[in-house]
């Protein structure tokens, strides 16, 4: 059993872990709708690059990814294929629900075929609210995701404790 999974981290061992996890999260993207042209300019942008904040936005495969991004429109029939690839990312693993669409089905929220928010199939620890949102709402979400790295637990998450999620804005 190692030191992580027991509990017993000492401080500075737990704070270079965390500081190491802040600065190195690969990310997948989930663009859906038109909130993924947003995100694209977040990521891809001159303007507005994740790459200074250790967001590295290009994995192969979830199994490499810490950090998944839904932004737009979750249809039931993509719900199965969210929650697969959710699955296959290896813990610690964070999501980041981008737009309104996401967050809680938008504009398309009575459609019979719109799931409700993405929160329904996997835990989402960001909300960036927002018809499409701003690329700056996207770095602000990362910053606060980063800032929640940083003072958690790595033994409590390496159990499957989830905290309340954070609304940017």
């Amino acid at each position: 059993m190692g030191l992580v999974s027991s509990g017993k981290t000492p401080k500075p061992l737990q704070h270079l872990l965390n500081y190491s996890r802040k600065y190195s999260l690969w990310m997948l993207q989930w663009g859906l709708a038109c909130c993924a042209i947003e995100m694209g300019a977040a990521l891809a942008g001159p303007r507005y690059d994740v790459m200074r904040l250790g967001v590295i936005p290009f994995p192969a495969s979830p199994r490499q990814a810490d950090l998944i991004v839904i932004s737009g429109t979750v249809t039931d029939k993509m719900a199965p294929a969210i929650k697969r690839l959710y699955e296959q990312m290896p813990d610690p693993k964070y999501v980041i629900s981008m737009g309104s669409c996401a967050n809680c089905g938008g504009p398309y929220w009575d459609s019979y075929s719109v799931t409700k928010g993405v929160d329904q199939i996997i835990p989402v620890d960001v909300y960036v609210p927002g018809c499409p949102p701003r690329p700056e709402a996207f770095i602000q979400g990362i910053v606060l995701l980063q800032q929640r790295i940083m003072s958690e637990d790595p033994a409590e998450r390496w159990r499957g404790a989830t905290r309340e999620p954070i609304v940017v804005g």
